[in-house]
């Protein structure tokens, strides 16, 4: 008999070490590629190491997973030349960000803000963790009950069965249908 937990738990188990060793790979693979352009690079050093942290925090919104620092889309530039003509007018690095979230939504930030409506985000992962190691332990029956099958409730109260119950039983097994005539 196949038992089904344990069988489910070891394909999560798979399936969670290869995502894992996936992800270190695509990490070691993948150098980020900056998509900033000589003529949008400002020539004050500082200016332009606040334009790239800034940009390293905005998400592109066309290819969502690079910040907009990386990304070769058209509005990810449109959202470097916001960030530096912003900077270069005088304001904050707070200032800046503001302006990009009231135009574009929260979305565009790679870094959520920690408050109630982004809780889930924040969460997610670890409850993610903790249903697989409830999983793992589960099915490895450290959570499996360590009293014996007689202290379970109903089990060792059952009296015995009566002749004629017994019987019964045995004609009941013995029937090749499995049936037998009801006494009236």
């Amino acid at each position: 008999m196949v038992d089904w937990r344990r069988a489910i738990a070891k394909a999560a188990t798979g399936l969670a070490v290869a995502l894992m060793l996936g992800s270190v790979a695509m990490h070691g693979v993948s150098a980020p590629a900056l998509a900033v352009e000589p003529g949008e690079v400002l020539s004050d050093k500082a200016l332009e190491t606040r334009a790239r942290g800034l940009s390293a925090k905005l998400r592109c919104l066309v290819c969502q997973n690079q910040s907009i620092d990386d990304s070769n889309a058209p509005l990810a530039k449109d959202l470097r030349l916001v960030v530096r003509e912003r900077l270069t007018k005088g304001e904050s690095d707070e200032a800046v960000l503001s302006y990009v979230v009231a135009r574009y939504g929260e979305f565009v930030l790679l870094t959520p803000p920690f408050k109630v409506s982004t809780l889930l985000l924040w969460l997610a992962p670890l409850l993610c963790l903790v249903g697989i190691g409830y999983a793992l332990l589960g099915s490895s029956g450290l959570f499996a009950s360590a009293r014996p099958a007689a202290a379970l409730p109903g089990a060792g109260s059952a009296e015995r069965l009566s002749t004629d119950e017994e019987k019964r039983l045995k004609a009941l097994l013995d029937s090749p249908s499995g049936r037998t005539e009801r006494n009236g």
